[in-house]
């Protein structure tokens, strides 16, 4: 029987930052490809409030054009219960009398958690306690590329070119004004640092465009304030950035064995189809996952050959300067001379089937359910 036995993974979805129903999202799809022949998936909730569920909702079911899905606690779910010392063997659901059932023996988690609180080292830093392998990035990598900040930091460091901008502490502002009272010196930074117009401003520890603001009229000091206030919503460490006059290409990097080399995908552009019409002047979080009309994958993106390879190669020297492993979507900016910039790099990039990072793997010869294989196949001991 032995033999037989299926490797179980336990999936996690949810979670407590913005992008939980993008992660829902990303395990619907992910469990629906799954190779069941091969792996029993033990779906793991968690809500926003940070708990954490088995025997809820079946993510399987979950579809964004019924609406965005919500992990919550139903009238069947357990909670979890972990027993760090246990390590692959702690998992247990606490049934309704208060005893504890053993979720089994736990070959590798699948965090498919994007933002705080699962993408940004935190979720990595417990499965470490506990020697459990999971896929994706290690404690640091998953932190400084949640931060947008440290990822410029090390990006630059490594001789890899960013884009232009200042970091703000927001926490000494005006919150009472909507920092209309700091304006001015906002101002000020900006100018010191001549930085062109337009300006995008965004939170640096938040994803799926929550939060950014571009700003396109130059000394409007109270335009610049106003955007700073939106996005420390999200974040009291705010980048300003000049807007890079580039096209978007996205680069999927896959290393899903720990020491061997990192391979990249062709790279992808996601092509507004409204922008012509004069809406949806940026990619935000609607044309991202709510709208299909607003956008389509294009994969190899219209370019230069010389140009799709100059960003493969730029992702890998950045998935490697951060310390990645297992999986990460790379955005770069392409400029019109064919300079490659690297916006940023995102750890457990969106994994719906329409996703990029997908997409990017299928172009290349890779599909999903292969990809998924990998991913876990990679951490197994």
């Amino acid at each position: 029987m032995a033999e037989t036995a299926k490797i179980r993974v336990v999936v996690m979805y949810g979670g407590k930052a913005d992008e939980h129903s993008i992660s829902c999202i990303s395990t619907a799809g992910v469990l629906r490809a799954l190779d069941t022949d091969r792996f029993e998936p033990v779906p793991v909730g968690i809500t926003k409030q940070g708990q954490w569920i088995v025997d809820g909702e079946d993510p399987r079911g979950w579809d964004m054009a019924d609406g965005l899905p919500v992990v919550e606690k139903t009238p069947g779910s357990r909670d979890v219960v972990l027993d760090v010392a246990l390590g692959q063997d702690g998992f247990f659901a606490r049934n309704d009398d208060g005893t504890l059932s053993s979720l089994g023996h736990v070959d590798a988690v699948l965090p498919v958690l994007h933002g705080p609180y699962g993408e940004d080292g935190t979720i990595q830093g417990l499965l470490e306690m506990m020697d459990v392998p999971y896929v994706g990035c290690g404690v640091l990598a998953s932190a400084a590329c949640m931060d947008k900040h440290y990822t410029k930091v090390l990006l630059a460091a490594a001789g890899i070119p960013v884009a232009p901008g200042i970091t703000v502490d927001a926490r000494g502002f005006d919150a009472a004004s909507r920092f209309a009272a700091d304006a001015d010196g906002l101002l000020a930074r900006v100018e010191e640092a001549g930085l062109a117009y337009p300006l995008f401003v965004k939170p640096s520890r938040a994803g799926s465009s929550f939060g950014v603001t571009k700003v396109e009229h130059a000394g409007d000091a109270a335009e610049l304030a106003a955007a700073v206030f939106e996005a420390s919503h999200h974040d009291w460490r705010i980048l300003i950035e000049q807007g890079i006059d580039a096209r978007e290409i996205e680069c999927a990097v896959l290393c899903p064995k720990a020491g061997s080399e990192p391979q990249a995908s062709w790279p992808g552009e996601i092509v507004l189809d409204k922008r012509n019409s004069g809406d949806d002047q940026f990619y935000d979080f609607d044309s991202k996952y709510m709208d299909s009309s607003a956008s389509h994958v294009e994969v190899p993106a219209n370019l230069p050959q010389e140009t799709l390879q100059q960003v493969r190669e730029t992702a890998v020297k950045a998935f490697k300067a951060v310390d990645g492993a297992g999986l990460s979507r790379v955005d770069t900016f392409v400029t019109p001379d064919g300079e490659v910039m690297v916006n940023e790099i995102n750890t457990m990039p969106g994994f719906t089937p329409i996703s990029m990072y997908p997409k990017a793997w299928e172009a290349t010869g890779i599909g999903y359910t292969e990809l998924i294989t990998k991913l876990i196949d990679g951490v197994l001991r």
